[in-house]
């Protein structure tokens, strides 16, 4: 029996390589009993989603593990049609067409179905070298650089989807926020959906109708952040299969609607390496001075960063209109309307970064707060005083565009980064620009 259960707080870089070690036996084991068939090799794609190959389990055992696996490169160089993104930044993934090599984590292993386990897994050249623009090296990078500071953050995130029919409608019309009876139409979908997220064994902490019609969240504990930010994709993936099966859609849109938002908020707190917690003050609902200038590195570089946020159309449509998603950049104790929310006291006091839509990258999202928070530490920013607003989002996906491209960003992110980030909401916006869409029409019939 594999038990790979994900401790609960923050856990070193070295500490999941040593949790992969024991692992990687007990999955040999398994194999060599015949419980386990295949492996599912996973990598995290620029969308937010998973590119993925299905490998027999004794192969894998033999030689991926040691030697890794081949994944065409054009994974990094292409848009969510899976076409080629034509941008210099991506060129070097586009070149032949070559391999890169994937190597598995099995610190994030996790059952599929019977007989069947995934694994994610990070991403090389063929030399070696970590390919920087692929988001999981991006946050490797971002924690091995906080843990040069003696800080080994804690990460929870909130996802949201939103189920709807095949006419596009969400399956209840009302809002479900803390809802009861509001979730009965939707109680054979959720049983399913709640099956397929038990039967991972990620460790749920709870689950709940949100405000807008048809949407539902479910959030698992808080964790090491490569932990945090792989599991939210696996159980994004494990919602979507459940849904598919009824014909129903899991949509992580970040606005569904005009008013309608789902958001990726990150949870974080820091430890030192021994895990004693860094964020508390003198009294435990104040943040310490190091948790206070985390904050304010944030806040300082989140306008620089909103591509981040923010990197597709519908993004804006959330950032511009959907209640709860602020754009007004400001810090408040436990209030939901602030662009950053402190919440919990003592031990458990963390941030709550309210940036992010749900079709953000989440490996990129706290990529980018942890390499903001250290430059903040690193440079002892001073804390704003509460509710005073710092400044603002990008309005646009342009004025995003724009921002992204600065000393800032690629301060907190690195060149290759953003180079990348800037080549996918380049294209997002010339696809956008280049496609004639429903409100087109409905636009131009009110000129007759």
């Amino acid at each position: 029996m594999i038990d790979h259960r994900r401790p609960v707080g923050p856990r070193t870089l070295a500490a999941r390589a040593k949790a992969a070690v024991t692992l990687s036996a007990s999955l040999r084991a398994a194999v060599s009993a015949g419980e386990v068939r295949r492996v599912v090799c996973l990598a995290p794609d620029p969308h937010a989603r998973f590119a993925a190959v299905e490998l027999g389990a004794d192969f894998f055992v033999d030689t991926v593990l040691a030697n890794g696996y081949g994944l065409c490169s054009y994974v990094f160089g292409w848009n969510p049609a899976r076409q080629t993104v034509n941008a210099p930044a991506v060129d070097q993934f586009l070149g032949g067409y070559g391999d890169l090599v994937l190597r598995p984590d099995l610190a994030t292993l996790a059952p599929l179905e019977p007989g069947v386990w995934q694994v994610v897994c990070d991403v090389e050249w063929p030399d070696g070298r970590p390919v920087p623009e692929a988001p999981r090296t991006a946050l490797r990078e971002r924690l091995a650089d906080a843990e040069q500071l003696g800080l080994v953050p804690s990460v929870g995130i909130e996802q949201e989807a939103t189920f709807t029919g095949a006419d596009g409608a969400p399956l209840v019309p009302a809002g479900l926020d803390y809802s009861v009876a509001g979730l009965t139409p939707l109680r054979a979908l959720l049983g399913d959906v709640h099956a397929a997220v038990d039967g991972l064994g990620l460790g749920a902490e709870s689950a709940r109708g949100e405000v807008h019609p048809g949407q539902y969240e479910i959030v698992l504990r808080h964790r090491d952040a490569v932990a945090a930010c792989d599991d939210a994709m696996l159980l994004q993936a494990a919602v979507r299969r459940a849904a598919a099966a009824r014909g129903v859609r899991a949509g992580y849109l970040a606005a569904e609607a005009s008013g309608m938002g789902s958001s990726c908020h990150v949870h974080l707190s820091l430890s030192d390496p021994e895990g004693v917690p860094l964020t508390a003050g003198a009294t435990p609902g104040e943040p310490s001075a190091l948790f206070g200038h985390f904050i304010a590195g944030i806040l300082r570089a989140a306008p620089d960063l909103t591509g981040i946020w923010a990197p597709t159309w519908n993004s804006y449509v959330r950032l511009r209109t959907a209640p709860f998603s602020p754009r007004s950049l400001r810090w408040g104790r436990d209030d939901r309307t602030a662009a950053v929310r402190l919440a919990g006291s003592g031990r458990s006091l963390r941030l709550e970064a309210r940036f992010a839509g749900a079709d953000a990258h989440p490996h990129l999202v706290v990529a980018a707060l942890v390499g903001a928070g250290i430059a903040g530490v690193r440079e002892r920013l001073p804390l704003p005083d509460e509710a005073r607003v710092v400044g603002e989002l990008a309005r646009t996906p342009w004025e995003a565009l724009t921002l992204l491209d600065s000393k800032p960003a690629r301060a907190v992110l690195g060149d290759p980064v953003i180079d990348h980030q800037l080549a996918m909401l380049g294209e997002e916006l010339t696809a956008g620009l280049d496609t004639v869409t429903a409100w087109q029409r409905a636009r131009g019939d009110l000129r007759a």
